[in-house]
């Protein structure tokens, strides 16, 4: 049941019994009735003057008095300056109650078989460090995207591709040949993740010594400095070295392939346990080593049709000014890919695997234009979602004390974020006496829960397309729009049906008889009737933070309602049993739409 959407169908039945005309659904315009005045739900009548040619007040009142007459759902109308102020009959409040709590997925819609197949890709992290707060903005997007995409009736993929090739990665192999003494992870104690990390900064660190001493030896040579830097750039035997491993690699070389698995392999074990403390995961992993040269043979074959030219160099390029862009290569002249060809390939690939009706890139702001590109090219090449691909595209992430630079080893970790998200919710628990009562096993499940929960809502809250600060001392506050707030305010309403259980009270699947509704419950009840449009508003923009928003309104609604009234110390039975109705539900919906930005709810707190 949808009041707002039975009211819409009944002004439409009022217009034409009234004024002999049908207008289109879109035409009606219902929104919620401002706090100053009396009712529930406003029609703007302006649109219907054309056709009632009279003034805005009787119009208003000639349609007000006809729902009263036909529409159960209206007890009351008033007319303010053209605007018809509707007051919802209690018992269509009811109704709506308990066709809110007749659903455990009120709100979303499940897919079908007929359902369009959503493949989103995120996290696309490289081999050679560990992950950072950058890929937690982008894992815990792009995972409440799909959750929210899955609510939205589709059936959703989710997928990553690892960047596990290219010369990144034999820096770090290198560097760990050199000065790596044959440390493992179970040596050092140590994530793999972050030891190929700390191998990555390693041979930073020497390269730049090696460019300083040569720049140095050049300019005494009678260079320039900026001429004498760029020559010791390409000539410091560090990176030459790097660039011959990586031949080597493409060349399939058996030593360094092995070294390549092995210290991939370590990555991999350390990027897992992140998502797993993260909550996210995939359905399915590509690999940029499995899909660059696909991406290669599908450009030839593009070349082949003519749809990309050759240079007099050999290298392969896509001509995109009539599309208002320039042109693009695709293929070097000694035949090595781009990005832009690994991108083709591994989309060659998901194609194969799975029958995609859209593609969800989630990427940083920073590749706007790559995805641009890649659309038209995807299109050209006959992908039937190609044209209309989508660049989930989100700003920069920073902390307080400025921006990350992975290579000087300053990067903001995932992992130390992770644990000190969960002990600073620890302490501030422990702080406010919430851990009373509590076993240890307890404290730390609802310390992790806190923890994360302040760290995913702090990010998702904010709009996807804006750069962000991250403050992880204003994350933890238990009032205020916080995922602490609302998860406290979800552990309140459990404790109170907790306590009626052990008062022996039952609360109803529905509430029936003639229950006097007040305004905060009524709000209440509208509040929570919103939450199916907040969905959809969320799959149709791409946003979870119309969802976070969503859920700290609801929270502030129920927050508001229980200052005003006593639950469990209700004047009469009957008004007890619906607000724990309310209660109840009230709970279930915060529950599924946290669930729907990946975050837990704790039963205590």
């Amino acid at each position: 049941m949808n009041i707002a959407n039975e009211i819409s169908s009944s002004v439409i039945n009022a217009v034409k019994s009234i004024y002999g005309q049908e207008v289109p659904e879109k035409m009606v315009q219902l929104q919620k009735t401002k706090r100053e005045f009396e009712g529930n739900l406003t029609l703007v009548v302006f649109p219907f003057l054309k056709i009632s040619k009279k003034k805005p007040a009787e119009t208003a009142q000639e349609i007000g008095e006809w729902l009263l007459a036909n529409d159960k759902n209206i007890a009351s109308f008033n007319v303010i300056n053209g605007f018809l102020n509707l007051v919802i009959a209690p018992a269509a409040w009811l109704e709506l109650l308990n066709a809110i709590s007749a659903d455990e997925k009120f709100g979303e819609k499940k897919a079908t078989e007929d359902s369009p197949l959503v493949m989103i890709e995120y996290s696309s992290p490289n081999t050679n460090k560990p992950l950072h707060l950058g890929h937690v903005r982008n894992n815990l997007l792009g995972w409440s995207l799909a959750q929210i995409m899955e609510a939205n009736g589709n059936k959703v993929v989710k997928t990553n591709i690892v960047n596990d090739r290219g010369i990144h990665i034999c820096k770090s192999m290198l560097a760990w040949l050199k000065y790596g003494n044959g440390e493992t992870p179970e040596s050092s104690g140590k994530k793999g993740d972050h030891l190929i990390g700390d191998y990555y900064v390693a041979f930073d660190k020497h390269y730049r010594e090696e460019v300083k001493e040569l720049t140095e030896k050049y300019k005494a040579e009678g260079l320039n400095d900026e001429e004498a830097e760029k020559k010791a750039k390409e000539e410091a035997p560090l990176i030459k070295e790097a660039h011959e491993m990586l031949v080597k690699w493409e060349q399939n070389d058996p030593e360094v392939r092995a070294l390549w698995e092995k210290m991939n392999s370590w990555v991999y074990a350390g990027f897992d346990e992140t998502y797993k403390a993260l909550g996210v995961g995939f359905d399915k992993i590509y690999y940029e080593s499995q899909t660059y040269l696909k991406g290669k043979a599908k450009v030839e074959e593009g070349l082949e049709k003519g749809l990309f030219f050759r240079k007099d160099d050999n290298s392969v390029w896509a001509d995109l000014t009539n599309e208002g862009l320039d042109q693009k290569l695709l293929l070097r002249s000694d035949g090595t890919s781009v990005y832009m060809t690994q991108d083709i390939g591994t989309a060659e690939m998901r194609f194969k695997d799975f029958p995609i009706d859209k593609m969800i890139y989630v990427v940083g702001n920073e590749q706007n234009y790559h995805f641009q590109v890649l659309s038209i090219l995807l299109d050209r090449l006959g992908f039937k979602w190609g044209k209309e691909l989508v660049h989930f595209s989100y700003g920069m992430v920073e902390l307080p004390n400025g921006k990350m630079k992975s290579r000087e080893g300053t990067v903001v970790d995932a992992d130390e974020l992770i644990e000190e998200m969960v002990n600073d919710a620890r302490k501030t628990s422990e702080e406010l006496g919430k851990f009373n009562d509590m076993t240890d096993e307890e404290r730390n499940n609802v310390a992790r829960i806190v923890g994360m929960g302040a760290l995913k809502y702090f990010i998702l809250k904010v709009d996807a397309r804006k750069n962000m600060l991250f403050n992880p001392e204003e994350s933890i506050d238990f009032n205020g729009n916080t995922g602490p707030f609302i998860q406290y305010t979800y552990a309140r309403i459990r404790s109170i049906l907790r306590k009626a259980a052990e008062q022996d009270i039952t609360i109803p699947d529905s509430v029936t008889g003639d229950y006097a509704v007040n305004q905060k419950e009524t709000e209440l009840i509208q509040k929570m009737n919103e939450f199916g449009a907040a969905v959809q508003q969320a799959g149709k923009d791409y946003s979870p933070s119309g969802i976070a928003n969503y859920c700290y309104e609801l929270t502030k609604e129920f927050n508001q309602f229980y200052h005003d009234y006593s639950i469990l110390g209700a004047d009469t039975d009957n008004e007890k049993v619906l607000r724990l109705v309310l209660a109840k539900n009230v709970a279930k919906i915060l529950k599924n739409g946290m669930a729907l930005l990946g975050i837990e709810m704790p039963e205590r707190m």
